[in-house]
């Protein structure tokens, strides 16, 4: 018997589509701020910090980056409780991907940092400027620059990887997807519209941070 495709049953859910999508797009949009400016932190730390904070650093980085995500996300959400720390499925979400993303892109940043050139430096502390000023305004718009390809697609595979948030019933697209399927039991269908979903998210992101880079953080 052929197999007889019926996308419609799972289009006219689109409502429940389209949330979905708008709570991936924003937990992704508040990790990577709050991922990113944790990066940017913890990238300072290790690149030229105190030896004590590179170290501490460097085995939070070493933790996440060696640990998969959904059980740093089961972690924070089961285990947690067990400290009387409760948070809910949303806060979670974040909270794990904003640790996930600030992880990966401490040694991102930190590579794009260390490749300054020193007489750069050099030149920036000879105008008196402080090292926040030096940081802020000669080392980070130009590292920033130099892995800004990288980042973004560590963002992506973020954006991706909160997929597994819908476990603990996070509302995402994953979520929504799950549900529709549970509904109408067009599994075929919907995990079709789901992957194409997530592949026109992806797309959408990656171009949207490749416009916005060099427009608002480090120059053309």
């Amino acid at each position: 018997m052929p197999l007889q495709l019926d996308f419609m049953s799972i289009l006219v859910q689109w409502p429940l589509l389209l949330r979905g999508a708008a709570w991936t797009i924003a937990l992704t949009a508040i990790a990577t701020l709050l991922g990113g400016m944790l990066g940017i932190v913890c990238a300072w730390a290790r690149a030229g910090g105190p030896r004590a904070l590179r170290w501490l650093v460097g085995g939070y980085v070493e933790i996440i980056r060696n640990t998969p995500f959904i059980v740093q996300l089961f972690f924070i959400f089961f285990g947690l409780p067990e400290l009387g720390i409760r948070l809910s499925p949303m806060t979670a979400s974040i909270l794990a991907m904003t640790v996930n993303l600030g992880a990966y892109a401490t040694e991102i940043l930190r590579a794009g940092i260390e490749a300054t050139p020193r007489g750069q430096i050099e030149a920036a502390e000879s105008l008196a400027l402080t090292k926040a000023q030096v940081f802020t305004r000669v080392v980070l718009p130009p590292a920033l620059k130099k892995v800004w390809p990288a980042l973004v697609s560590q963002i992506v595979i973020v954006m991706l990887g909160s997929a597994v948030c819908g476990q603990i019933s996070t509302e995402e697209l994953s979520y929504a997807t799950n549900l529709i399927q549970s509904r109408n039991f067009r599994a075929f269908e919907t995990y079709i519209v789901g992957t194409l979903s997530y592949l026109g998210l992806a797309i959408l992101v990656r171009n949207l941070l490749y416009w916005a880079g060099p427009r608002f953080l480090f120059g053309r």
